[in-house]
């Protein structure tokens, strides 16, 4: 025997492989709908937040401070918060975590006295 049968590649081969990286590829699909999309959506929405804000907007920064936005300056990567009465830092935008919305204000008027 000289020559060799040479054999067709059946069709049967290449299902086999491609089908070995089918759960491969829908683990990929899951992933991306349910933590990288949400996840994007988010941030895309917080950047939103971030360039809209304005005075007397509640704050939480990275550090967990709560304050209320005094000053901003378009622009400018600072925001000076009141964090206490009379008590005012400067962050930067990006410190930011989250839009907590307007403050409630204050009723002393409601403030009951025991006795």
């Amino acid at each position: 025997m000289l020559i060799s049968p040479a054999y067709a590649q059946d069709l049967g081969g290449f299902v086999a492989s491609a089908g070995q990286f089918l759960p491969i590829l829908l683990i990929f699909a899951v992933f991306y709908f349910l933590l990288i999309r949400p996840q994007q959506q988010q941030a895309k929405k917080l950047k939103a937040k971030l360039a809209a804000l304005k005075r007397n907007d509640r704050v939480l920064t990275g550090g967990g401070i709560v304050g209320v936005v005094q000053k901003t300056t378009e622009g400018s990567n600072e925001i000076e918060v009141e964090i206490a009465p009379n008590v005012r830092v400067k962050v930067l935008r990006e410190t930011i975590t989250s839009v907590l919305g307007d403050p409630k204000p204050a009723n002393d008027s409601k403030v009951v006295q025991k006795g």
